[in-house]
């Protein structure tokens, strides 16, 4: 009959909207719908790309704010800010446009396991009050002979962030907007060390680190290009530096 030819598009239909509304659903009750994840890509920098599609289909529950620098002539997508070139400008940039309660700072070229976004998720559903920070890897792109080295430095970073309570921006930093912007963002008249600053002033705060039980892959090119003891030399004299001016204050 032509009822019976009419059931078949229709059922069609109501478990299409079934299946969309599902999708609605779960990206509610995702923990990621409480986040906004700033994303800042440098002038020039290519690495986006993979972490940009990555996070629109694994993280589709949070914001996304890709933020680019003004005047960068790379073609950037739809959904992308644009700011003063400057990774603490560009930061807060995507800080002001987010509408959740979490910030998720994720520098371009980082890469996650399997464990990184259940352990977010994790963290996000406890709802704590805390800059939260990932365990440190470095991919395979640094240099060749010296793998066990980047092995070393990683350990370091590692070392120092549960240790001495000083994660940096590679680590994945993540806080709810609120403490962010009473701890007054990033410090845009810094050219380097924005990240480290904003922890300084975070303990000062009386704001908790904790450790996301989970590592972030990071890219390890520079110390193929510039050399592995002359970039971790000039890390190691860089962060002292600004360790002690901050301690001072």
């Amino acid at each position: 009959t032509a009822a019976d030819r009419v059931r078949p598009p229709l059922l069609r239909l109501h478990r299409r909207k079934r299946q969309q509304l599902r999708r609605c659903v779960d990206r509610v009750n995702d923990p990621l719908s409480q986040l906004s994840i700033v994303l800042p890509v440098g002038p020039g920098d290519r690495a986006w790309p993979p972490l940009h599609a990555m996070l629109r289909e694994q993280a589709a529950a949070a914001e996304l704010w890709p933020v680019f620098a003004e005047g960068d002539p790379q073609p950037v997508p739809a959904d992308a800010l644009r700011a003063a070139r400057g990774r603490a400008c560009q930061q807060n940039a995507g800080a002001r446009a987010a509408r959740r309660k979490w910030l998720w700072f994720v520098h371009a070229d980082t890469r996650f396991t399997p464990d990184t976004l259940p352990a977010l998720r994790a963290f996000l559903q406890r709802d704590v009050s805390a800059l939260g920070w990932f365990r440190l890897r470095f991919d395979d792109d640094g240099p060749r002979p010296l793998r066990w080295a980047m092995r070393a430095n990683a350990m370091g970073a590692n070392w120092r962030s549960r240790r001495l309570g000083l994660p940096f921006g590679d680590q994945g930093l993540v806080l709810p907007r609120l403490e962010f912007d009473r701890l007054d963002g990033f410090d845009p008249r810094l050219a380097h060390g924005e990240d480290h600053a904003l922890v300084w002033r975070a303990r000062r705060a009386g704001l908790p680190l904790r450790e996301i039980d989970a590592a972030v892959i990071t890219s390890a090119r520079k110390y193929a290009e510039r050399g592995w003891l002359r970039t971790t030399l000039r890390h190691l004299r860089l962060t002292a530096d600004q360790a002690w001016r901050e301690t001072r204050q």
